[in-house]
């Protein structure tokens, strides 16, 4: 059996997809996969990393206004068709299965053009323009989030990495933090942005750092691969931990307490799935998924949500530090995220594609 998997740009749309990928190498070791993107996202780097086959296909972004760039669309789109049809052909495709992103448009076309099965997910209650045509393409409609407004969608959830959903926080808090060189006896913040960082984000919690500091919180502050901050916090106890980025976000996740972070779906769907509770920072673009899928999380008990535009320490200190002064909240609201978590949405869609492929 040959699977395409279609998804790129961001994590959000690259880690499900790799996580299926792995999910159905479980099943059989000898099921072919090829991972089709483009060479703006991360998937250049992500794909390979994880042992997968990578084939590129020309991004073709789609003006959110009339500009003269609307009409260069057409023919840039074409070209993109015509690639993934190619890669569809080279592969040999039992089934292409689109996670969104621009990589997902031509995929959706070309399966359609050669008669390939198609598979969507989507991962946010707010489905991307890619997404909402390969909807319209199959009856094959998958969702990480309950409240799809995609028609004929199934809830499975989003999938995760193993090492995410096999974490066990509890027991591998201490050697997380010793591995961060951090101490195991401190309430401990965790302070991300997403795979790119965010600066609201990070010029917040490095102001608070002094406070947090006087109140015995330690910090594990992921900036972002490209963010850079003026002013490092001076070394000192408790410690602040600064770092560009993490490859091993499940240890960074075993050693915290409490997060503060953006709100995307991948975010959301591994808090939610290790019981790690947030305060989340919607970020202030895209269409408001974001805001949806820390409403929910709040809604349930698993977190708390700051506005973009005002976030600020003050926030930090008055609303996140209490939480982390006082274990029994900490604990229920672990519990409550993790009533809304879902770790087995990789299986469950894996099971779906190998039906559906043959």
């Amino acid at each position: 059996m040959r699977v395409v998997l279609a998804g790129g740009g961001t994590a959000g749309h690259i880690e499900p997809a790799l996580a299926l990928a792995d999910a159905l190498r479980q099943y059989d070791q000898g099921i072919g996969i090829t991972c089709m993107g483009t060479e703006r996202g991360l998937e250049t780097r992500l794909v390979p990393a994880r042992g997968y086959e990578l084939e590129l296909v020309p991004a073709v972004p789609l003006p959110r206004a009339i500009t003269p760039q609307l009409l260069t669309v057409p023919g840039r789109l074409a070209g993109a068709v015509n690639a993934a049809a190619g890669i569809l052909d080279r592969a040999k495709a039992d089934v292409l299965v689109g996670f969104g992103g621009y990589v997902a448009t031509p995929a959706y076309l070309a399966a359609k053009r050669r008669g390939v099965p198609i598979v969507v997910h989507e991962a946010n209650p707010r489905p991307g323009l890619a997404n909402r045509l390969g909807a319209r393409l199959t009856d094959h409609v998958f969702t990480g989030f309950p409240d799809s407004t995609l028609a004929k969608a199934q809830y499975v959830g989003t999938p995760l990495r193993r090492e995410i959903t096999a974490l066990d926080r509890l027991s591998m808090g201490d050697r997380a933090r010793s591995w961060f060189g951090l101490q195991t006896d401190r309430p401990t913040l965790l302070v991300f942005g997403g795979s790119q960082g965010a600066r609201s984000i990070n010029q917040a919690a490095l102001a608070a750092a002094p406070t947090l500091r006087r109140a015995g919180v330690q910090v594990l502050h992921v900036l972002g691969p490209k963010n850079t901050v003026d002013h490092e916090p001076p070394p000192g106890d408790p410690q602040y931990v600064l770092l560009p980025y993490v490859d091993r976000m499940d240890l960074a996740y075993a050693a915290a307490d409490v997060a503060l972070c953006r709100s995307g779906a991948l975010t959301c769907a591994e808090l939610t799935a290790v019981g790690l509770p947030a305060a989340y920072v919607p970020h202030p673009d895209g269409n408001g998924e974001q805001q949806l899928n820390a409403g929910r999380i709040v809604a349930g008990g698993g977190g708390l949500v700051a506005d973009d535009t005002t976030l600020s320490s003050d926030w930090i200190i008055q609303n996140v530090l209490p939480i982390l002064h006082d274990p029994e909240r900490v604990v229920a609201m672990s519990e409550a995220a993790s009533r809304l978590g879902r770790k087995d949405a990789d299986v469950m869609l894996a099971r779906k594609v190998l039906e559906i492929a043959r």
